[in-house]
């Protein structure tokens, strides 16, 4: 699947990983719809980014926001060949302590927003990619989730976080096939601790120390490595149905 002239819709675009794949996308000559539930960002990102690039306003659990900015990335060119999806929050609280049992709310919440909203993105994405014309090569698209290493080395405190991504790197496998014979490739990129908004929220003491724990390189990871494997994907049609961890060989430790 080459970049150049394709549709692309990047669902959480607006910042993190989401935005440098937009921004990588875009430079490697792509028209993106950056689909976000933060506005304000992904109208500032569209701007910047001007042509060939425009915002959808999206909230990945309300399925009629997801169709908008598909039918949007899916008008232009020759349909959408392109989907990625970054959106996704956290939560970290154990099962079970002194102060009681996990609380029902936002183990549903980080469900709904991780797993059943990537779901959404990959079930309409796949499907606006089925009515697509096939390609010289026999493709019509290629879908790229977001899990995190945290589905395979959950730490304390990660239960809701790493069923949400468990559960995108077990669909990963049987939607490469369900749709095979349409020829849309299906791939997960499971990332290690990467520079995003949600690390962010760490002091810069646990950030370093994040970092130092990764064997080489012993750094945090930077948005635009996603990116660059995202890119990598697309262009890569023997890759389908396979999950990726970028993670610098780092296994997490129970915390």
């Amino acid at each position: 699947m080459r970049i150049d002239g394709s549709s692309a819709l990047v669902a959480g675009g607006a910042s993190g990983l989401g935005e440098a794949t937009a921004r990588h996308l875009h430079a490697g000559g792509a028209r993106v719809v950056i689909a976000d539930l933060n506005a304000e960002r992904g109208k500032a990102l569209a701007g910047e980014l001007g042509e060939r690039a425009s915002f959808a306003h999206t909230d990945v659990t309300q399925p009629e926001t997801v169709q908008s900015a598909v039918s949007q990335a899916a008008a232009q060119g020759d349909g959408l060949r392109i989907c990625v999806c970054c959106a996704g929050i956290g939560h970290g609280e154990r099962v079970a302590g002194r102060r009681g049992a996990h609380a029902a709310e936002p183990f549903e919440k980080v469900i709904a927003v991780n797993l059943i909203g990537t779901f959404n993105v990959l079930r309409l994405a796949s499907a606006a990619m089925l009515g697509n014309e096939p390609l010289e090569s026999g493709e019509r698209g290629v879908c790229i989730n977001t899990a995190s290493i945290a589905a395979f080395d959950g730490q304390i405190g990660q239960v809701a976080y790493s069923a949400s991504k468990g559960g995108i790197v077990g669909m990963t496998l049987p939607a490469a096939r369900d749709l095979a014979v349409g020829g849309v490739r299906v791939c997960t990129i499971a990332p290690g601790t990467f520079e995003t908004p949600l690390l962010g929220e760490l002091s810069a003491e646990t950030q370093r120390a994040l970092g130092e724990a990764v064997p080489f390189p012993s750094r945090l990871g930077q948005p635009s490595e996603y990116a660059a494997l995202a890119a990598h994907i697309v262009s890569n049609q023997m890759l389908n149905g396979e999950v990726i961890r970028l993670d610098g060989a780092l296994r997490m430790p129970p915390r």
